[in-house]
């Protein structure tokens, strides 16, 4: 292997290409004289893949693309993808505001494949600060190579995403071939169904845990497996899409809420729940629709569906001519009623958490960190570091606990990557729109 500084320092350097540093590269592609590059490991852009059905919607509007609500007419709009794949006129006649999410996968993967500056297949391992010249050094890896080779960058973006979590009761099963995260769920159902499953559990009342349920559901006639869906809160709840609603997820109300003191903070962001983790109505009606034929249909094996029920416990089991089963132990929200039941198979639609990139741990100590080991990020989403270092470090999707449920939405990132680009730039490349909300959050 070859290790040797390259001779361009980058003005900002992007680590991850997911939705959001792929919209704040496209957004790049706009900022004369910017040096920019992204890395990502993979070798190509891929959404999700796991849960990619053929018949799920995106749950905002195509509007929240890479770079509509900011600059609409750049060339990596979602429009754009639509004339350059002679869609226009069927997409304008069909209505559509909602766009399967394969179509957004595919729009992602175009842009991914053209945005100048993209590099996968490039592992970034480690991060370091070089003191004399105040900038960031990235040691960068082909994947397929081994080649190494180190990046100097004023500013860095980080946007690896979240990792898929189990709840705390899972964690022991970890790897058990038939305990999986929803993430894998068209990767192995496959694999269940071969195997001759007969009982599967989904933990997780999320859009991801009410697709996956929705598509055991349909699999059922040909599979012959039962379905068990639990969750341990009140109900099978929807997001709340009401337009006055909606405004918590706008930069109007980011900025309100990143004034708030971080206690307050945690507590809205409990009791917000519905702006981020619920299902969309027309997923529920679609459940309902196939519970509905499997009752007319009398044949099927059982569904069974159980709100306010927390996973206590998880252990293998031994159950005779079935062999090793999973046993779980769940408690009732309202009676504390304690039951046990034995599965075959457990999906956890238990979401995403986020993590902290190994390659920032040579500059761990340059960073600020909140009393629960969380950035402490600027309104700007500038992540807070030791007076010493002038060097930016920037986060996306990493910022739930101090800007609020828009965080992890899509219809933030065109917004949140103008932020940083200005910043970066030094100058107002582009306009930041100020009036996003009727409401007036604060005192007035």
């Amino acid at each position: 292997m070859s290790e040797k500084e390259t001779g361009t320092v980058l003005d900002l350097a992007a680590v991850g290409i997911g939705p959001f540093n792929l919209s704040l590269s496209a957004l790049a592609d706009d900022v004369p004289g910017l040096t920019y590059a992204a890395y990502d490991q993979r070798p190509h852009y891929d959404w999700h893949p796991g849960l990619m059905f053929d018949w799920a919607k995106l749950q905002v509007g195509f509007l929240a693309d890479l770079v509509s609500l900011i600059r609409p007419t750049s060339r990596w709009s979602f429009l754009n993808y639509l004339v350059e794949h002679d869609r226009m006129y069927p997409f304008y006649i069909s209505e559509r505001f909602h766009i399967p999410r394969r179509e957004y996968a595919d729009y992602c993967a175009w842009a991914a494949a053209r945005i100048p500056g993209l590099h996968f297949g490039t592992s970034v391992d480690a991060v370091e600060w070089d003191a004399r010249r105040d900038l960031w050094l990235l040691t960068l890896r082909d994947v397929a190579t081994g080649t190494v080779r180190v990046q100097p960058a004023r500013n860095i973006t980080l946007g690896i995403g979240t990792e898929a979590a189990l709840p705390a009761p899972l964690k022991d099963l970890a790897g058990h071939p038939r305990v999986i995260h929803s993430g894998e769920h068209l990767h192995r159902i496959e694999e269940f169904a071969a195997a001759g499953v007969r009982d599967i559990t989904v933990l997780g009342s999320g859009q991801s845990g009410a697709e996956v349920f929705l598509d055991l559901l349909r699999r059922q006639k040909e599979s012959g497996w039962a379905v068990n869906w639990l969750t341990r809160s009140w109900g099978f709840a929807p997001l709340d899409y009401s337009k006055l609603v909606l405004e918590y997820t706008t930069p109007e109300y980011m900025r309100y809420f990143h004034a708030l003191e971080p206690g307050v903070r945690d507590r809205l962001i409990a009791s917000q729940w519905q702006l981020y983790k619920g299902i969309d109505s027309e997923t529920i009606d679609l459940i309902h629709e196939e519970l509905y034929d499997h009752l007319l249909d009398g044949d099927r094996p059982p569904v069974t569906l159980l709100p306010a029920t927390a996973l206590t416990a998880a252990e293998t089991a031994e159950t005779g001519r079935r062999g090793k089963t999973i046993r779980l132990t769940t408690a009732h929200a309202d009676t504390g009623e304690r039951a046990v039941r034995e599965t075959e198979a457990v999906i956890a639609a238990t979401g995403y958490a986020p993590r902290r990139p190994a390659c920032l741990t040579p500059v761990d100590k340059l960073i600020a960190w909140d009393t629960k080991g969380r950035y402490d990020i600027t309104e700007g989403h500038r992540v807070l570091t030791v007076p010493e270092v002038g060097a930016g470090l920037y986060v996306q999707n990493a910022e739930l606990h101090t800007h609020g449920a828009a965080a992890p939405d899509l219809g933030i990132g065109a917004y949140r990557g103008a932020l940083i680009l200005n910043a970066v730039s030094g100058r107002d490349t582009f306009p930041i729109p100020r009036r996003t909300a009727f409401q007036t959050f604060g005192p007035q």
